[in-house]
């Protein structure tokens, strides 16, 4: 053995109560389990010959933690380290999220998609965006950081809206038949390559510009290649449960498996209403549909300001919506649009300025703007909160992130008992005080969720973080303690292990996670980050 873990508290990903054991390790996988309480079907013996000990007495054992909703694009590319989601006990990490990322791109699109999702990435000036395609974007992480790799696994969904982007543009309207065509054949070569399915942001321009005819042609592209379809769907807000309904009717037509990307209710309108989600979840599942979810373990969200925007003004892209901000009239209807209306880009509820804080800014200059509402800059400086989120837009060059409060707790542990829920932390790791779930999210389900509150047993929430995902994923052998399976492990301390983010200190590392180990190689040991880069990118099982 190249590694035995004797006496750990074993919560295998399958939900069921902890046993205790000695797990011996050798070439990346478990070779051998040795149960103290003699059950069948493992070694009856203790694995031996072995070259390092790990006492893991007072520790849990589990699967690594898969992040099912992941913005990690560049930042994977970017720092070898990558502890924000290291520490956290995250193995895999599912990016391209959203419908927006970096393959498949032509020149053209890579510089607009940059740009557009700037607030979420950077503007990625330090990346060499040598790739065009999704399979040339895996091969990128397969060999960063002087060909050694990436911090954990990644698995790529195919962004619709930059599909869209490289086919259609940025116009609302529907696809020509050529378009379509020549989106079904990106989506094809993407799955080809290794991408685990599709992914829309259906607020975010240019994707939400697609019609449920568009959407479903893509997705039954998706489904002939064995992947799923995760949107963020039309509506968080106004009309969320239509806009679930939308989803789970279109993927039935397509015949394509679904994952509904941080399923929440927000806003005032849906205060209570997470009973109505399930219920309609429940009766599709009895059905016979394929559903699984993701949430995060916190009421805010987080996005950018401009996605606060009406689709109509950011048509054209992000130059075209600089140019209707700066003129005077546009700028009025886009604010009464926002203030009045409520606009589709903030799910069709009227934005509350209050509720919408500044978490980040692409020009240091700004950087006085963080950790404030809109609404405080604006009484700050005596003036309406719409002169200051536009002068903000526009001197950001549309890069702001925003945190926005308009979460219900309720709502939140509801979903999150719900049988096929599983957990992703929608991490954004760009800006002065990013949101604290991209450093915080699994702890945080481990050690308030799971110890303080009881939302569910501690094993059950470790089935929610490892099983579940890998069985979405459809990884033969990820997500389960069991012999033949990789050797991705996370030991933490049921008693201790908690988030130590907040939203003064986001950055914060969590306690009570001191071992990570990917393909049998500790990239976290006695809490501290190792210099391991045992990630790389995770293709579809054909």
């Amino acid at each position: 053995m190249d590694l035995v873990i004797r006496d750990a508290q074993v919560m295998d990903g399958t939900g069921h109560p902890a046993y205790r054991a000695d797990i011996g390790v050798h070439e990346g996988r478990i070779a051998t389990i040795h149960r103290e309480d003699g059950a069948r079907g493992n070694r009856d013996r203790r694995p031996t010959g072995h070259r390092h000990t790990l006492d893991a007495q007072g520790l849990a054992l589990a699967p690594g933690f898969i992040d099912m909703h992941a913005h990690s694009d560049l930042a994977l590319l970017r720092d070898p380290a990558h502890t924000a989601k290291a520490a956290q006990g995250v193995t895999l990490e599912v990016i391209g999220q959203d419908g927006l990322s970096y393959a498949p791109v032509d020149d053209r699109t890579l510089a607009q998609v940059r740009q557009a999702i700037t607030g979420w990435n950077g503007d990625g000036a330090d990346i060499d965006f040598t790739w065009r395609t999704v399979g040339g974007y895996l091969d990128a992480l397969d060999t960063a950081h002087g060909g050694h790799g990436i911090a954990v696994n990644a698995a790529y969904l195919i962004p619709q809206g930059t599909v869209r982007m490289y086919a259609v543009g940025w116009d609302d309207r529907p696809a020509t038949p050529a378009e379509l065509a020549r989106m079904k054949q990106l989506v094809a070569e993407g799955m080809r390559e290794g991408a685990v399915g599709m992914s829309s942001g259906l607020t975010y321009t240019p994707g939400m510009y697609a019609d449920d005819s568009e959407l479903t042609a893509l997705c039954e592209v998706v489904a002939a290649h064995k992947g799923y379809y995760c949107p963020h769907h039309r509506s968080y807000g106004a009309g969320a449960l239509q806009a679930y309904e939308e989803m789970v009717n279109l993927t039935r037509t397509a015949r394509c498996p679904l994952h509904l990307a941080h399923a929440t209710m927000n806003f005032g309108v849906n205060k209570g209403k997470a009973p109505d989600l399930l219920a309609l979840l429940d009766d599709a599942l009895a059905r016979g549909a394929d559903i699984t979810l993701d949430t995060y373990p916190y009421t805010p969200g987080c996005t950018t300001l401009v996605a606060m925007l009406p689709s109509w003004a950011s048509e054209g892209g992000p130059d075209a919506i600089l140019a209707r901000l700066k003129d005077e009239g546009t700028a009025e209807r886009i604010r009464h649009h926002m203030e009045v209306i409520g606009a589709d880009g903030c799910h069709g509820v009227p934005i509350e300025w209050d509720t919408i804080e500044i978490s980040g800014v692409s020009d240091p200059g700004l950087a006085s703007c963080v950790g404030k509402t809109i609404q405080q800059s604006a009484d700050a400086r005596g003036e309406e909160p719409w002169v200051t989120a536009r002068r903000l837009l526009i001197a950001d060059r549309l890069g702001s992130t925003i945190l926005q409060h308009v979460g219900h707790e309720e709502n939140v542990r509801a979903i999150m008992r719900h049988r096929v829920h599983t957990g992703g932390s929608d991490g954004i790791l760009q800006g002065f005080k990013p949101h604290p779930r991209a450093y915080g999210t699994f702890p945080q389900y481990l050690g308030r969720y799971a110890r303080e509150l009881g939302v569910m047993s501690v094993e059950e929430t470790v089935a929610h973080l490892t099983s579940r995902p890998a069985a979405r994923l459809r990884l033969p052998d990820r997500g389960l303690v069991r012999e033949g399976y990789r050797a991705d492990l996370v030991l933490f301390d049921p008693e201790t292990v908690a988030a130590g983010s907040t939203f003064k200190a986001p950055r914060t590392l969590p306690t009570g996670i001191p071992h990570v180990l990917i393909d049998g190689r500790f990239v976290m040991r006695d809490g501290r980050r190792t210099d391991v880069l045992a990630g790389r990118a995770v293709r579809r099982t054909p």
